[in-house]
């Protein structure tokens, strides 16, 4: 496949984004980068939150996994649904009553400042750790694809790159994002339904045929039933519920979307839409991932994991396919770091800086403030992508994923206790226990096959971290006092 050709084309995607920028952020102000002054249409949001939610690595991985784990991780799937039937009906309307612009505002008036505090960074940590990390993985794919044969150094690719995201959210935020992630996840679709099409017809096969040799090889298996495995479905469903909650309900990337949408009833049906969506985009994602696994098969490719889908479709599939996958591969890419970056800075302005609270500041002063941190969370990301790059080491992908979903757990704890109960906390304590409470969960993970007969957490962990912050905080707090 001709490299040109793919710069050409990023470029051009790159300009249509600019154009929708253009017009999206026309007399922008701080409340429309935060959250699109409430306007924003459910349709478009819940749509767009497809490209963000599944983000490049989704698109690479899932795939991937068939060749190693069948479609065990359609259970986690199941409890991604679930999920977010608990963000529609327990979480959607607290933040709309509140008339939240952050969500963890809703920490400061039930515990205090520094519970408050401390719920914003757990959020900054893990974004930005999670965030950088997909953004690393993609851009590395389009190196050595693409960028390589053209002699552009990698650190160069990941700096144009930023700088392109940086261009279209600096001035419009959320009312921008809203409407270019809806672009970009046609664009996924449209390559995932593609390359499903194209694969299908190498092999001769219709959908249904398919399925069934998926199903005569032992790869549909959905369901796992060993206890001490860590793909025992129940703690897959329970454990993609939490997930869903944790990240999609307590995550402000997320919820500034939801947030946007005029009120309640049509963010709630934002978020079921969403949810019957994810569900069926992720099945034909593993759908694929049995098809390039036949097909791997079939022509003796020793593939399996990440390299499958863009090893196949890059070096034995015809270019024009090899194009439209790179297309979808950049729209997977741009909404999982647009989002991310302009989350980060609405949360650091309105949680860390509180600069939406200072009246010596007037509206430019913040405007200006914002535009500093939203390029300064842009060098982070540069940074952290170098980073990542430096290291070259696929084992930091796994222990970055962990310790982001360990810092969700506090936030999961934190906001389960304040709905739950009616106590008041010492809230000077809360960021000791938002400290200790994941070490201790991640020695009971480093030993829970001796400790409990060879039982091995999975992604109900992040459960078991909300439970013990749930508990430490319950240590240190008090009955309310009648009348308050």
């Amino acid at each position: 496949m001709n490299p040109i050709l793919i710069a050409i084309v990023l470029g051009l995607y790159f300009i249509l984004l600019s154009i929708i920028s253009a017009y999206t952020s026309r007399h922008a102000t701080n409340a429309s980068f935060y959250q699109a002054n409430r306007s924003a249409h459910w349709l478009l949001v819940a749509f767009g939150m497809v490209g963000t939610s599944l983000s490049g690595v989704t698109f690479i991985s899932v795939p991937g996994t068939v060749s190693t784990a069948n479609f065990y991780y359609f259970q986690v799937v199941i409890g991604y649904f679930l999920g977010y039937f608990g963000v529609a009906f327990v979480l959607l309307p607290l933040y709309y009553r509140l008339q939240l612009v952050s969500i963890y505002t809703y920490l400061l008036n039930r515990f205090g400042m520094n519970t408050y505090r401390s719920g914003a960074m757990l959020f900054v940590i893990s974004r930005t750790l999670g965030a950088t990390l997909r953004l690393y993985l993609v851009i590395n794919v389009l190196q050595l694809f693409v960028l390589d044969a053209l002699g552009v150094p990698f650190y160069i690719t990941a700096l144009v790159i930023l700088l392109m995201i940086v261009a279209y959210t600096f001035k419009g935020g959320v009312k921008t994002i809203v409407w270019t992630d809806t672009l970009q996840t046609f664009f996924m679709l449209m390559a995932l339904v593609v390359c499903v099409v194209f694969i299908l017809h190498q092999l001769d096969m219709s959908f249904l045929q398919a399925m069934e040799k998926m199903s005569a090889s032992g790869q549909l298996k959905i369901f796992n039933f060993d206890i001490n495995d860590k793909r025992f479905f129940l703690k897959q469903i329970l454990g993609g519920a939490f997930i869903t909650i944790s990240m999609t309900g307590l995550d402000q990337e997320m919820m500034q979307k939801n947030i946007s949408v005029k009120n309640l009833k049509d963010s709630q049906k934002n978020m079921i839409s969403f949810s019957a969506v994810m569900t069926c985009v992720n099945f034909l994602f593993l759908f694929l991932g049995g098809l390039l696994c036949m097909y791997a098969l079939e022509n003796a490719l020793l593939l399996q994991g990440d390299d499958l889908f863009p090893t196949i479709v890059m070096q034995h599939l015809p270019p024009v396919i090899g194009l439209i996958f790179i297309i979808g591969l950049i729209s997977a890419l741009f909404p999982s770091a647009d989002g991310a970056i302009t989350a980060l800075t609405a949360s650091f302005c309105i949680d860390i800086l509180r600069i939406e609270d200072d009246t010596e500041k007037s509206s430019d002063q913040r405007i200006a403030v914002r535009k500093t941190v939203h390029l300064v969370f842009a060098a982070v990301f540069l940074l952290m992508v170098l980073f990542f790059k430096w290291l070259d080491n696929k084992e930091i992908v796994t222990i970055l994923l962990e310790i982001a979903g360990y810092t969700y757990g506090p936030l999961l704890g934190m906001f389960a206790f304040g709905l739950m109960t009616q106590r008041t906390v010492n809230d000077k304590l809360v960021p000791l226990i938002c400290l200790v409470t994941p070490i201790c969960v991640w020695l009971i993970d480093k030993n829970s096959s001796v400790l409990l007969g060879g039982y091995k957490f999975g992604f109900e962990i992040l459960l078991i971290n909300g439970m013990l912050t749930f508990f430490g905080l319950w240590c240190v707090s008090r009955a309310r006092s009648v009348g308050a």
